[in-house]
C-alpha cells in the first residue's frame, strides 16, 4: 500500500497522532480511537495492522500487551516527497512574517515606550523578535521545516 493510502484515513492518521507522542499499547489506541470514531475494536485493530504491515508503527509484545510506536522511516520518505512543494506555502508564510513585523514596528512607532522614544531600535521596552519568532524565520529561510518533527500536525477537516 501506498503511503499516501495509508496517510489517506482519518483514524490511521489519528493513530499515528497519538504514537507521535511515544509508545501506547494497543487497548489504549483502541480505547480512544472507539471513542473518537465509533468504530469496532476489531475495526481498530485492522488499521493497526494496515500500518504495521505497511512500515509506519512497529509493535512489541509486553506480557500479554502490545505496545505500538511511529516508525519514522516512512514519514521521512513522506516528508522528502512533500520537500517540492513546501516553496508554496513557505513564500506564504515569509509574506506574513514580513507584514506583521510591519504591524508591529507600526504600533512601536506611533506608541513609543518612555526609555525609547521614536526610535524603531530594539530596547528593554522594545524587544524586537522574540528568540521563537526568529527560529521560525530562521528555520523558513533555511529551508527546513519545522513540521517535520511531526509534532503537532493535523489535516484540518479529518478529525
Amino acid at each position: 500500500m501506498h503511503a499516501f493510502d495509508v496517510l489517506g484515513d482519518p483514524v490511521r492518521r489519528r493513530i499515528l497522532e497519538l504514537l507521535a507522542t511515544g509508545e501506547q499499547s494497543a487497548g489504549a489506541i483502541g480505547a480512544v480511537i472507539q471513542a473518537e470514531f465509533g468504530i469496532s475494536q476489531p475495526a481498530v485493530s485492522q488499521h493497526l495492522r494496515v500500518l504495521r504491515d505497511s512500515g509506519f508503527a512497529t509493535v512489541r509484545a509486553e506480557g500479554t500487551r502490545r505496545l505500538y510506536a511511529v516508525e519514522p522511516a516512512p514519514l521521512r520518505e513522506v516528508d522528502e516527497w512533500l520537500e517540492r512543494f513546501r516553496r508554496f506555502w513557505n513564500q506564504r508564510l515569509d509574506a506574513l512574517a514580513t507584514e506583521i513585523a510591519r504591524g508591529r514596528r507600526a504600533h512601536r512607532q506611533s506608541n513609543p515606550g518612555p526609555s525609547n522614544p521614536g526610535t524603531s531600535n530594539p530596547g528593554p521596552s522594545n524587544p524586537g523578535p522574540s528568540d521563537p519568532e526568529r527560529r521560525q524565520r530562521d528555520h523558513r529561510r533555511s529551508g527546513r521545516s519545522e513540521s517535520a518533527t511531526y509534532e503537532g500536525k493535523t489535516d484540518e477537516g479529518h478529525h
